[in-house]
């Protein structure tokens, strides 16, 4: 990696600001709201009252570090714009100075991301480091929901890609601390917790300095956590803290359109309630659309399929995450540990309890790393970008952005497709990469070069989700006006889940194969 690498990512980190910069007058959803009255309450509240505070239904539920990363940014809001970091008068607002703050701290935010994609960047040959470089800072649905949706995943994925690159080059130690700090502004990612663990149990804790290796570990992690928790531990606010990060009472479903198995579950329920009172006469009495309005709150049972608990999940998730955690154990290889990591990710998206249809991109992000090496994890990531990015579009319900995430999503499957053919396709071809491929004993096959980037079961899938996109505009507006306004989310989301489910599965096979 040189200087013209170099110029290569500062170039499109520049095309990429620009389009950032287009997207600040978009709509933003009540995120926006949820970080500005996070920023007040860090600037006005001594720490202690941080995860008690409640003069907002927007409670602050992100780990300390995020809680220190809002604190670091009220500093410079307060200078920007004082209303900005008030508690009592600033509830709402948006004027243009607070619009243009937030989403340059997204931006600025970024440059993390930027970072870590040099130092993932670093193992791969030259077109394969470029195409990286271009799928992630491109990617339609971190544009979705960082610069238009609003939320700061930029800087986290960033974090992420330090500790992978680190775990890939055999730096146990470094990657660990990045990992728990990374849990420690968001702890979503904790769901990869399990494989770092058994990983750096059997890889990194062994040999004749076993012991000392795992307490070293320990207390660098230790020593992370404390640093985050500790003041609150200190103030007497891990009970209310611990309340916050993981708010059981608000229910499996997050929204009825997050596309996991969940949702087909709460299909199939409705589903069996309409066919025992059609088929059978039997009456079962719900709450009107308690599944499908969308809304976080309080979960509305199950009327015919038996309920699902926080542990029943728990369980799911890590049975489902069991064949890498087996493999990581009997065969801890640091070539194998991105796609472990990216498994975890779809198993916590698949079977996990109150999953934000945003968290796809837990696994869409990293899945990228893979998808530029190989052609079959090429094809799945095609497949998975698109299916996720659909996912994403009820985010942005307004008309005036329907064109921005349509062009948003056609632009990019383009020039995957374009990339990973050339890639694929015809680079194989060449003779350096021939010499290359021999080099590093790869085994060369000349079959997997002609393989199309979709198959014909992904490529009639793709088409039906034309279909359904026909259908929520065009038809049901139609023969239906402004009735049953959760129908096109319902479709979008069993469909969208169906493809999720696909990609599981096929992750799972090739976990199992490697």
């Amino acid at each position: 990696m040189g200087a013209a690498d170099l110029q290569y990512l500062l170039w499109l980190v520049g095309i990429a600001t620009c389009v950032k910069v287009l997207l600040v007058p978009a709509y933003h959803s009540t995120d926006f709201e949820v970080h500005r009255h996070w920023l007040a309450i860090t600037h006005s509240l001594p720490l202690k009252e941080w995860y008690s505070d409640e003069s907002s239904q927007w409670t602050l539920d992100y780990p300390p570090f995020f809680a220190f990363f809002e604190r670091f940014l009220a500093i410079f809001a307060s200078w920007f714009d004082p209303q900005i970091v008030d508690l009592v008068n600033g509830q709402n607002y948006a004027v243009r100075s607070v619009v243009l703050f937030q989403r340059g701290t997204v931006m600025a935010a970024d440059l993390v991301l930027y970072w870590g994609l040099w130092e993932i960047g670093s193992g791969l040959s030259r077109m394969r480091r470029r195409i990286l470089y271009l799928v992630v800072i491109f990617s339609p649905g971190l544009l979705i929901v960082d610069h238009i949706h609003f939320q700061y995943n930029g800087f986290l994925f960033g974090i992420l890609f330090l500790s992978l690159a680190a775990m890939r080059d055999g730096n146990d130690l470094l990657g660990g601390i990045y990992f728990a700090a990374l849990v420690c502004f968001k702890h979503l990612f904790a769901i990869a917790g399990p494989i770092y663990f058994v990983y750096i149990l059997r890889h990194y804790c062994k040999g004749p300095q076993k012991i000392a290796r795992f307490c070293i570990m320990a207390s660098a992690v230790i020593s992370i956590v404390a640093l985050a928790f500790g003041p609150f531990l200190y103030h007497g606010q891990m009970p209310q803290l611990m309340k916050r990060l993981f708010p059981f009472g608000r229910g499996l479903c997050h929204a009825y359109w997050a596309p996991n198995v969940w949702a087909l579950y709460s299909t199939g329920d409705k589903s069996a309630t309409v066919v025992m009172r059609k088929l059978f006469g039997v009456y079962i009495d719900r709450p009107k659309a308690g599944l499908t309005g969308g809304l976080v709150g309080d979960f509305t049972p199950y009327a015919v399929f038996p309920q699902i608990t926080p542990i029943v999940s728990a369980i799911l998730v890590i049975g489902s995450m069991m064949p890498c955690l087996v493999q990581a154990w009997r065969k801890p290889v640091p070539n194998a540990f991105i796609r472990w990591v990216v498994y975890t990710f779809t198993c916590g998206f698949m079977f996990g309890w109150h999953v934000h249809e945003k968290a796809s991109l837990h696994m869409v992000i990293p899945f990228s790393v893979l998808a530029v090496e190989r052609l079959e994890d090429a094809r799945a990531f095609l497949f998975l970008s698109v299916v996720s990015t659909y996912s994403l579009f009820p985010l942005l319900f307004e008309s005036k952005e329907y064109p921005i995430k349509v062009t948003l999503l056609l632009l990019y499957a383009l020039v995957i497709w374009l990339n990973f053919s050339q890639l694929f396709g015809t680079s194989t071809k060449d003779s350096g990469d021939l010499k290359a491929k021999a080099a590093s004993n790869t085994e060369l096959n000349v079959q997997e070069t002609v393989k199309p980037l979709i198959g014909p079961v992904e490529g009639a899938y793709l088409g039906g989700i034309m279909v359904i996109e026909i259908y929520g505009q065009c038809f049901h507006p139609l023969f239906f006006g402004g009735s049953f306004p959760f129908v096109p989310l319902m479709l979008t989301s069993v469909y969208c889940a169906l493809g999720m489910t696909y990609y599981w599965l096929d992750q799972l096979h090739m976990v199992l194969s490697s």
